[in-house]
């Protein structure tokens, strides 16, 4: 069984097409906090790794997760009840769509890690695909979600690809959501930049400043910047 073993929580994944990644853990220590949420929602959980990470972060009491495939459901939902908080987490196993349809709540943290490849490279691997491409979930729906579901004070935040940075801010600009904290990410100070977390609420910041994280100095050597932001998960950090 493949387990991958954090500090405070243990995550299974045999049964997801998406494994656990760097984009997970950074957007899972990144999303800020800020406004002490009581109410967090994970969009496209795949393991579960974000809604764990950020039940680690905060006291919310309220931490729902979304996941579509079903293999990857149970498996959230298992990682979930084998988590120190069991009680906190829940996984809905549906779509996006069938879940904004009737929407019970508002949420004050909502992240997603979304499929992000929109070329029309296909695997043979169904599961992977949908996993991996935004037809299972374009931005443009996911902005809506966040739009809709997203309380007063809330914060939505993502990782996504840094080519699609600027076109996933004028999306939630067309909603009125606004960018108060974006984080580059290289892999290493010779690479050029491959992420964007971004973080968005309902209002504009005067001044909106970007910062860069750069991930290794060499192989498996860490900046001091990202040992500081995963230390509270990784074993060996």
């Amino acid at each position: 069984m493949s387990l991958f073993q954090f500090k405070q929580f243990a995550v299974k994944q045999d049964q997801c097409a998406m494994k656990i990644g760097t984009d997970g853990v950074l957007l899972g220590a990144w999303a800020p906090l800020d406004n002490n949420p009581k109410s967090v929602l994970d969009i496209g959980t795949g393991t579960g790794i974000i809604a764990l990470m950020l039940s680690q972060r905060c006291d919310a009491d309220q931490i729902d997760a979304l996941e579509i495939d079903e293999n990857a459901y149970e498996q959230a939902v298992d990682n979930f009840e084998n988590s120190p908080w069991g009680d906190r987490l829940f996984c809905f196993h549906a779509g996006l769509d069938e879940f904004v349809e009737e929407p019970e709540d508002e949420y004050d943290l909502i992240v997603s890690n979304p499929p992000f490849y929109s070329e029309d490279y296909r695997s043979e691997n169904e599961q992977r695909d949908l996993a991996r491409f935004q037809e299972a979930m374009p931005f443009e729906d996911l902005i809506d979600a966040a739009a809709l579901l997203l309380s007063e004070n809330g914060i939505f935040s993502v990782i996504i690809p840094y080519k699609e940075e600027g076109r996933f801010i004028d999306l939630c600009a067309e909603v009125e959501l606004f960018p108060i904290k974006v984080t580059r990410v290289k892999g290493s100070h010779k690479t050029s930049i491959v992420r964007s977390l971004l973080a968005f609420k309902r209002y504009e910041l005067a001044v909106l400043i970007a910062d860069e994280l750069v991930i290794e100095i060499n192989r498996h050597e860490y900046t001091d910047d990202y040992i500081e932001l995963t230390k509270a998960f990784y074993l060996k950090m």
